[in-house]
């Protein structure tokens, strides 16, 4: 599979999904002008990982900020990672050490998909 990588910027995240590496990362900002076209060719690898995905999948989120219209698109994400394993696929949900509202986004995720969470501070 080929590797998808977006540098992020002030509006849209980093995004790096490398499946003969071993990682999977959306971090930063995440507001772009339409986010169901900045998540759209996401959402199309994971479909197409879902179908032959490594023994392990830990996906790291690392998000400082999302608006609304991102938090759908990234439940879509979550939605995917569903189809992998259950007891070989986990999120690590990092958020900064004082920002209670990006932990309780993930938390809120975590409850609507079936999908392991890890929640840490960096």
């Amino acid at each position: 599979m080929d590797l998808l990588q977006y540098e992020g910027t002030e509006d849209t995240p980093k995004v790096v999904l490398d499946k003969s590496n071993g990682i999977f990362e959306i971090s930063g900002r995440s507001l772009p002008e339409d986010s169901a076209e900045f998540y759209q060719p996401i959402l199309d690898w994971l479909e197409a990982y879902a179908d032959d995905p490594n023994a392990a999948t830990e996906f790291m989120f690392k998000l400082e900020y999302f608006n609304t219209a991102s938090s759908k698109l990234i439940l879509d994400v979550l939605s995917k990672l569903e189809r992998l394993d259950e007891d070989s696929t986990l999120v690590k949900w990092y958020y900064h050490e004082d920002d209670e509202d990006m932990l309780e986004a993930g938390e809120e995720f975590e409850d609507l998909v079936e999908v392991s969470f890890e929640f840490a501070t960096y």
